[in-house]
């Protein structure tokens, strides 16, 4: 009989290809084309410092300007071995110059629209003819310079793959056989399921990539306009894939891109064989991101949102101060998360007793027990109830409000065992001494004996 009551009690699952997988990060390059927010020098080394103490193996980057080529000066003097710095070119000479002229840079990707309409309608090329001789023109250009090569097939999910796109890249892997393919779904038209053929089919473009073209390197890059990247860059990676071009929280044109935090949890949670990366800085990412850069997080994002590990409702809250297994996905500290239990009008006296114990516990610093039939517990309950139902309170109640409930019938109404015998006056100087503390954050140590 199985029995999962832990974490390490659940199986993990295998990728069937049974292939390494890594992570290439775009949050720079694409997350930077995000309308209305602007990535300083010094946002893009901070950005790199946590994309190093994750672990991921490869970001790309910009050369065009000055400000770009700073940054990535500023990166290289950190000396990490990774993220590898990886520069982005146009298809044409000029661009990938920009890369050569650039120290430190080995790999590129090559920017090659294969739509029609990006074809004909952005780039005013007369043919699809006409837009291969390019691509290839460049590419080889790159590789006569030394370079490693990525070659960017935007658009590849509206475009005709079998009568164009998949006889490009046969002739892209003659030129460079180490060439990584980039499949970009750059209008999130990529569909996640088995069976459904090109142009829309994730796993049938990868499969045909690996198993009829020979390609030793498939990489997604999903946007999410149809809330499909992250599924997409997983099912790239169920059918072949080896890598994966993500941003952080998915940052990028219009909805956005696979987001990076996603993908790597459900790997190091739920597949065998990701201890490599290193995920305890996701929330602090996140926050900085949110403070730094502009980004607005929804509370209930997954992985970083602020009520990933919030609990409210009496059945939850009841359920994780037991046992977290019964209502957290994984622990707070994965991510570097916190979990918080909130007092709201569905918490019940499991939830408030943990809280006014935790209160208890900080200003008094003593391991304190209260059963849940405590008549001042029971006051505590009834006070909040009444706010949600005849106050028409409509939000949570607040760790300095339980600290007030606290200190009413706990301090005022005391918990200590009065041999003292204290006057009045003195019960209500403690009573200062203790708010006072509070709010300085000093915790007292009190050696009455305790109820």
């Amino acid at each position: 009989m199985k029995i999962y009551r832990d974490y390490d009690d659940l199986p993990k699952i295998e990728l069937p290809y049974g292939q390494e997988v890594s992570i290439s990060d775009s949050t720079i390059r694409d997350g930077a084309q995000m309308p209305g927010i602007v990535m300083k020098s010094r946002h893009k080394v901070q950005i790199y410092e946590y994309l190093h103490k994750i672990g991921i193996e490869k970001l790309e980057t910009f050369v065009y300007n000055e400000r770009d080529r700073k940054a990535i000066r500023l990166m290289q003097d950190k000396g990490y071995e990774v993220p590898e710095i990886t520069g982005w070119a146009r298809a044409n000479p000029a661009d990938i110059d920009m890369v050569l002229n650039v120290d430190g840079i080995a790999e590129t990707g090559i920017l090659m629209s294969v739509s029609d309409p990006h074809i004909y309608d952005k780039m005013k090329l007369p043919n699809r003819e006409a837009a291969q001789e390019k691509y290839l023109n460049a590419l080889q250009y790159a590789v006569d310079h030394g370079l490693r090569t990525r070659a960017h097939i935007e658009d590849m999910t509206r475009a005709d793959n079998y009568n164009f796109v998949f006889p490009l890249i046969e002739k892209i892997l003659e030129i460079d056989p180490d060439c990584t393919i980039r499949i970009c779904d750059t209008i999130g038209y990529g569909i996640p399921f088995m069976n459904v053929d090109e142009p829309y089919g994730i796993p049938t473009i990868v499969k045909y990539l690996k198993n009829e073209l020979g390609a030793k390197n498939i990489e997604t890059h999903c946007h999410d306009d149809f809330g499909l990247a992250v599924a997409n860059s997983l099912a790239g990676f169920w059918h072949g894939a080896n890598w994966s071009n993500v941003t952080f929280l998915g940052v990028g044109e219009r909805a956005g891109n696979a987001e990076m935090e996603k993908l790597l949890v459900f790997l190091k949670r739920r597949i065998k064989g990701f201890e490599k990366y290193d995920l305890t800085c996701l929330v602090e990412f996140a926050k900085f991101m949110e403070k730094e850069i502009g980004i607005r997080i929804p509370r209930n994002k997954s992985v970083v949102g602020q009520n990933v590990f919030a609990h409210e409702s009496g059945i939850h809250t009841a359920g994780v101060i037991k046992n977290p297994f019964t209502y957290e996905p994984y622990p707070p500290e994965t991510v570097g998360g916190q979990r918080n239990f909130l007092i709201g009008d569905s918490s019940g006296i499991e939830v408030l007793k943990f809280k006014v114990q935790e209160t208890l516990r900080e200003v008094m610093d003593a391991q304190i027990e209260i059963d849940k039939n405590d008549k001042r517990l029971r006051s505590i309950q009834a006070d909040i109830q009444r706010l949600f139902n005849e106050e028409k309170r409509v939000s949570c109640i607040s760790d300095e409000e339980i600290f007030a409930y606290v200190k009413k019938y706990f301090v005022y109404n005391p918990l200590v065992n009065k041999t003292m015998h204290r006057t009045e006056e003195e019960e209500e100087e403690i009573c200062e001494n203790v708010t006072e503390n509070k709010t300085r954050g000093i915790k007292p140590r009190m050696h009455d004996e305790v109820d």
